[in-house]
């Protein structure tokens, strides 16, 4: 894909979940727990007519052995993976988090919110081409 593909990717879905985080912080603030932020957002993703699941399990795998698994902070319709923080900025552990989450389904597009003192979000991509048919959810 282009550079201008990937940037459009999923842009729909991406802008109604940026619209829905910066509702919340802006009823919530911060200094609430994650928890508090991943309810909110799933109730005001389903208001917006999007399928919010949250805590998904995602099986990860090595050379075909199950190795693991992690949860989810939200899936949207089966396209986005959000991740959710409530920290003091981003870092780029958050972000390499996302990015080796993406690598391990076959998902595409995620947004990283942070619900920190200022309002945070990155977006990234990892397509699927560039993924090791090993590591599979």
């Amino acid at each position: 894909m282009t550079a201008e593909i990937e940037k459009i990717l999923y842009h729909d879905i991406t802008d109604k979940i940026i619209h829905a985080f910066y509702a919340v912080y802006n009823t919530l603030g911060y200094g609430f727990l994650e928890k508090v932020y991943e309810r909110a957002m799933c109730i005001e993703l389903k208001r917006m007519d999007l399928i919010a699941e949250a805590q998904k399990n995602i099986k990860v795998n090595y050379t075909g052995y199950e190795v693991g698994d992690y949860f989810a902070d939200i899936i949207v319709n089966n396209k986005v993976i959000v991740e959710l923080k409530a920290a003091e900025s981003i870092c780029e552990e958050h972000e390499a988090q996302l990015i080796n989450y993406l690598k391990a389904t076959n998902l595409e597009v995620g947004l990283l919110l942070n619900f920190g003192k200022k309002p945070e979000f990155k977006r990234k991509i990892f397509m699927n081409q560039n993924k090791n048919p090993r590591v599979s959810a």
